[in-house]
């Protein structure tokens, strides 16, 4: 079938390479008239403008966004005025769900049905396939289902859960509809949360490891130096980039993040931790719904801290002990 593809960053053009590749016509735009370009000669059909996007849809049109959340609302503003009662509207980025349900009523109030899609796979879904959380209308997802089945990984080699034999439906080709608008993103919402979590727990892990020689160094003895008790417990050298792949085969905590660790440590690691917003949108509503979830709360400070955000109350604790204890900060090095 045809789509169109607004955005074309390393995820919005892979969709579309995908998608070409499995014999959909794809019309492109981007503000970058390079982006466009490459895609063109890779057989995608370009468009100057968004009205000249529009023009060269059939009806009903698909269009889908792959743009930050941010920009989300202007390009909808955008776009909405060359659009017809009946196109579809997909947003496949990382937006929060809350603005989904608000954009979906004020679309179909035109007529325009408004999906959102949870998209994840990154780099390299033009490889593996994306797996795609999906919310909105059933009649306007159940349009798109060859989009979906043609990006999603389908069931390739991964062994068939137990019991899902008389279950059916499309979650183990990697695509779901979740449920009414928002649903889609709601759940790569929590999806992300949980990947935050996961993700501490190997870095976590990982710096115990790292530090298994503390034993083998050399400790101030002052006021301000905790002790190291048993220093002979601790005089490991352990090589992390090995544990890392021994762990990748056959261990209980196995995953592609594993994987990609691996690959991480055959380097150096360094770095602060971005978040996009899917960690604190997933705290805030374990918060309305009154759920504890004290590791992917752990995980979302932890990514705060390491961007130095935790500066402040650090300088602001040393302070107040030496207001209190006269205890001054060692220097560090």
């Amino acid at each position: 079938m045809q789509l169109a593809m607004i955005g074309l960053g390393r995820m919005g053009a892979n969709m579309v390479r995908r998608l070409i590749k499995g014999g959909h016509q794809c019309v492109v735009f981007d503000m970058s008239p390079q982006a466009v370009a490459d895609l063109a000669r890779e057989k995608a059909l370009p468009a100057t403008s968004l009205a000249d996007l529009v023009r060269k849809l059939e009806k009903p049109r698909a269009v889908w966004l792959m743009v930050p959340a941010a920009v989300v609302d202007k390009s909808i503003a955008d776009l909405v005025p060359h659009l017809e009662r009946g196109d579809i509207l997909i947003d496949g980025g990382n937006s929060y769900y809350v603005d989904d349900i608000r954009r979906a009523q004020e679309l179909a109030s035109k007529g325009i049905n408004y999906v959102d899609v949870g998209t994840s796979g990154g780099v390299w879904g033009l490889e593996r396939g994306y797996c795609m959380m999906i919310g909105g209308p059933e009649a306007a997802v159940r349009h798109l289902d060859p989009i979906f089945k043609t990006l999603a990984p389908g069931a390739g080699d991964i062994p068939r859960t137990p019991g899902r034999e008389s279950i059916g439906g499309t979650a183990e080709l990697g695509y779901l509809h979740c449920g009414a608008s928002g649903a889609g993103h709601f759940v790569k919402m929590v999806h992300n949360g949980i990947e935050y979590g996961i993700m501490a727990a190997y870095a976590e892990g990982m710096s115990i490891l790292r530090h298994a020689n503390v034993g083998e160094q050399q400790h101030a003895a002052d006021a301000e130096t905790t002790p190291l008790r048993n220093p002979e417990l601790y005089r490991y050298d352990l090589n992390l980039r090995d544990i890392a792949e021994v762990w990748r085969r056959g261990s209980v905590i196995a995953s592609w993040l594993l994987d990609l660790t691996a690959a991480a440590l055959t380097q150096d690691p360094a770095g602060k931790v971005s978040d996009s917003g899917e960690g604190r949108w997933t705290i805030k509503a374990a918060i309305d719904a009154a759920v504890p979830v004290p590791v992917l709360s752990t995980a979302l400070y932890e990514r705060f801290s390491s961007r130095g955000e935790a500066q402040f109350a650090d300088k602001l604790l040393s302070a107040m002990r030496y207001e209190f204890g006269g205890h001054l900060e060692k220097k560090s090095g």
